[in-house]
């Protein structure tokens, strides 16, 4: 019985792993790799199972970003690392918009070669320090302005954790200007299923031999799911312990 319990397992070709909280925790001095993760990307990569770091990072570029991965020692390279900017500016693209940005400065040179004349759209990342109140209003008051508003969010997370403790997300932002417009912004970046879509193409394996490894259980473990995928969550970064409401049987929160 536990044999045939495991033979989903036999059939995992490849990985795709969150970073931050999974791999490590960042910080204004590049983070901290998490206990044992360097060397886990190590085996998996010794094991001949394909990988994918399938991420929501949007306060840098990929290079940047990958640049400090190995810097803590992970041995990665770009085309391993699937990111919401480089799929925002292919959104763009295909349908001609011209995006007015609120996103981290250091993610700002992603966008350099997209029309941002008379905008007609915003896009919203993790800009961190950026999220200020006149910028939040200067974005609230473009899209108001606009005949048909378009939002384009890169990722929807509630918060994340730094090395110092937890921190606002985008999708805190993302909700306060969706409120303020009476509008519902495009996601790209996880839990789209597009976004799956495209991690699992650059990984060059089904759904149903991926594993998705992540620490946000909407985010990564549903949004995974939803693409036929199996997830597992790790208890690491946001990971917390809920207490579970008496009224409902602990069956009812599985996923």
């Amino acid at each position: 019985m536990a044999e045939r319990g495991r033979g989903w397992a036999r059939a995992v070709r490849g990985l795709l792993l969150d970073v931050s909280g999974v791999l490590y925790d960042s910080g204004a001095d590049g983070g901290v790799p998490i206990a044992g993760s360097v060397e886990a990307v190590r085996r998996i990569k010794a094991s001949g199972l394909k990988l994918q770091l399938c991420t929501n990072e949007t306060q840098a570029t990929r290079e940047s970003f990958v640049r400090k991965l190995r810097a803590l020692g992970f041995d990665i390279a770009v085309a391993q690392v699937t990111a919401p900017a480089p799929a925002a500016c292919h959104l763009l693209r295909e349908r001609g918009l011209r995006p007015h940005l609120l996103v981290h400065d250091d993610l700002v040179p992603e966008f350099a070669e997209i029309d941002k004349t008379n905008p007609n759209c915003v896009v919203l990342g993790d800009a961190a320090e950026n999220f200020t109140y006149a910028n939040l209003n200067e974005a609230f008051r473009l899209l108001i302005g606009m005949e048909k508003p378009v939002l384009i969010s890169l990722g929807k997370g509630r918060y994340y954790k730094e090395t110092d403790g937890l921190k606002l997300d985008v999708g805190a932002y993302m909700k306060a200007l969706e409120y303020a417009c009476d509008i519902q912004a495009e996601v790209v970046g996880k839990p789209s299923k597009r976004f799956f879509e495209s991690a699992l193409a650059e990984l060059g394996v089904p759904p149903e031999q991926a594993i998705m490894i992540g620490d946000d259980i909407v985010n990564d473990v549903g949004g995974a799911q939803q693409c036929g995928m199996r997830a597992l969550q790790v208890r690491t970064g946001k990971f917390r312990v809920v207490s579970l409401p008496l009224s409902l049987p602990p069956s009812s929160y599985q996923n």
